[in-house]
């Protein structure tokens, strides 16, 4: 009986929430309730280390556009060969999806360090409170792909299977009627890569000692969550690429994404294995669990 009552995943009948007069896209909502969620939490969180929340609102309102701008260059630049058939003024047309989190990450971060320097705030103790938070947003903005019913994965006749409408399957799939439900997935690894952010803080917090953001030769100081975040992205994101079936540039074969996944991977890697080496005495992992 458990197995009829949950025989797939419906989706939405429309992508848009009608609120009175105004009809919203739920694509856009998705993205600005992630965008709140994670100021909310990053103010609580800095709050609890002795700061001034609204240095945090500060940053949002600096990174927040600087992300978007960012995440809607990546995707136009590697996926440019959609905006060449569909016109490029296309690439004003967010509401319909597509953004690139790599490029909305890159940007995003680089403004808000640059905030953190303006308003002097102590970098390391500012990346620890608001690092946990990205992941968040993302796994509350990626609901709005079921929304626009797009970047699903292959078909699949699992449980939890996504029913697509035909008007929204690729045409080799039009006889076929559920995909795997990538927007979901990519959400979970997000929330989960969340808890980890915090739980590593948190005894990150409990085991520090007075010189730990002070003194350079620490390498477990709060920065590196950062790192961390990457990393556990790319490796969920080289996941999510290998079951999607959307069209996507290739380089060598190799989906984009894929690439710039394995970027982030080595790139954090490598971070936190030179960081642990120069750490006098250091044994064990750079962050203990």
């Amino acid at each position: 009986m458990a197995g009829l009552l949950i025989s797939s995943i419906p989706s939405p009948p429309r992508n848009g929430i009608e609120l009175g007069p105004l009809d919203l896209r739920a694509y856009g909502v998705m993205i600005a309730l992630g965008v709140v969620a994670a100021v909310w939490m990053s103010r609580r969180r800095w709050e609890s280390r002795g700061g001034d929340p609204e240095e945090i609102s500060r940053i949002a309102l600096w990174a927040v556009p600087a992300g978007l701008f960012g995440a809607r260059l990546y995707h136009a630049i590697t996926d440019w060969r959609r905006f060449q058939e569909a016109g490029w003024l296309e690439i004003l047309a967010i509401w319909n999806g597509g953004l690139g989190i790599p490029g909305g990450m890159a940007a995003g971060i680089l403004m808000g360090l640059w905030m953190v320097r303006r308003q002097g705030m102590d970098r390391g103790e500012t990346l620890a409170a608001v690092v946990p938070s990205l992941p968040l947003a993302q796994a509350i903005g990626r609901l709005g792909n079921w929304f626009n019913q797009e970047l699903y994965g292959s078909p699949t006749d699992l449980p939890w299977g996504l029913e697509i409408d035909p008007a929204h399957r690729p045409a080799e799939y039009l006889d076929v009627e559920t995909f795997h439900p990538t927007f979901l997935y990519e959400a979970v690894w997000n929330l989960l890569l969340c808890a980890l952010l915090l739980i590593i803080d948190r005894n990150r917090v409990r085991r520090r000692v007075p010189a730990l953001v002070t003194d350079p030769r620490r390498t477990d100081r709060p920065g590196s969550l950062l790192a961390v975040y990457a990393c556990g992205y790319g490796v969920g994101r080289i996941w999510i690429e290998t079951v999607r079936i959307d069209p996507a540039s290739l380089v060598w074969g190799v989906r984009v994404n894929v690439w710039m996944s394995l970027v982030l991977i080595a790139g954090s890697g490598l971070y936190l294995l030179v960081s642990q080496r120069r750490t006098p005495g250091r044994k064990g992992p750079v962050f203990p669990i």
